[in-house]
């Protein structure tokens, strides 16, 4: 049945992010949503699931040839990005065809920390960077764009209950402290990122705009307390902080570049870097705050939308520390 409902098409639809996008789109009622599905995955149960929920499918890949990529966008009028870290460097072509092809909006992948070129640059010229290339490629082609940052997911903030069943080694990401946990965040629940982004991609105030998503702002140190508190272990888990200072993040960002360097597209290799260049930005550089968002240009999607309700970090923690394993979204590969 024909329908006015814009179509939106969602790369990267199976990552977290994407599902999460994926699920505020289709909530929301007001959109037609396709996700864009490389062939060896189209059988994987995360994509049968979206079908099932109403989600057309179109096979194709971002690295494919301009003219098919002008295919796999027809009818599109708007475009959404949250593909995979690595390959965010990869976008521009898809984008180029956006443009030509008639697309009304492109949302770059972004979904992280507000920053710019003056941060975490300075110290490495691998991925956070790239983000930022990509942001003045899609000015520079004159495509109407939304910037989305979200700030750091709260599934990440919180520590690891001592009964956590992930290896050690994640468990002693999310035990480390920086620079005394003095540091505040923006934080949001990547459930509800898609139930911000089905208002931002439609609201005229927001094209050719930066968009910041938060719920909360949380110093690292009471995000620590709230996980004592809550998980039960107390003194215990307090036990298991790691400090790190400044000189000890820029040795994990130096030795994460070797790794990188070696393969940037294996995930076990490119995953250390990425991870220490957002705590640094995060925890040194004091980047991911309002007030940092707010005289970057970014504007405030709680004013935007004051009626969509914001979870507290305290509200979250108590659903985080309630599940079976809190950590699954870290254990993710």
């Amino acid at each position: 049945m024909p329908t006015n409902k814009p179509l939106v098409l969602v790369l990267g639809a199976t990552g977290v992010t994407g599902q999460s996008i994926v699920d505020g789109l289709l909530k929301s009622g007001n959109f037609r949503v396709e996700a864009l599905i490389r062939s060896q995955s189209v059988t994987k149960p995360a994509v049968e699931r979206m079908r099932t929920s109403g989600v057309e499918i179109r096979v194709g890949d971002i690295t494919e040839d301009y003219e098919k990529l002008k295919e796999h966008l027809q009818g599109v009028d708007i475009l959404i990005s949250a593909v995979d870290a690595r390959v965010v460097g990869q976008q521009r072509e898809i984008f180029r065809a956006a443009k030509e092809v008639g697309v009304q909006r492109i949302v770059p992948c972004d979904w992280a920390t507000p920053g710019d070129k003056r941060g975490v640059r300075v110290l490495t010229d691998s991925f956070l960077p790239q983000k930022f290339d990509i942001r003045e490629y899609v000015k520079e082609l004159g495509v109407a764009y939304t910037i989305i940052d979200v700030g750091f997911w709260m599934q990440f903030f919180l520590p690891l209950p001592l009964r956590s069943t992930v290896p050690p080694e994640l468990k002693a990401i999310s035990w480390s402290f920086y620079a005394g946990g003095e540091s505040k965040n923006l934080l949001t629940n990547l459930h509800h990122i898609g139930i911000w982004v089905a208002r931002i991609i439609t609201d005229p105030r927001t094209i050719n705009k930066s968009v910041i998503i938060w719920e909360d702002e949380v110093l690292q140190k009471d995000a620590h307390e709230l996980g004592a508190r809550l998980s039960g272990d107390g003194d215990a888990l307090r036990a298991k902080r790691i400090e790190l200072s400044e000189d000890d993040m820029k040795k994990q960002i130096a030795d994460g570049q070797v790794l990188y360097d070696k393969d940037p597209m294996d995930f076990k290799l490119s995953t250390p870097l990425i991870w220490a260049q957002y705590m640094y930005s995060m925890h040194f550089l004091h980047e991911n705050t309002l007030e940092n968002a707010e005289r970057l240009g970014y504007l405030d999607a709680r004013k935007l939308y004051p009626d969509i309700p914001a979870q507290s970090l305290e509200e979250y923690a108590k659903e985080f520390y309630g599940l079976p394993e809190p950590g699954v979204v870290f254990a993710r590969e």
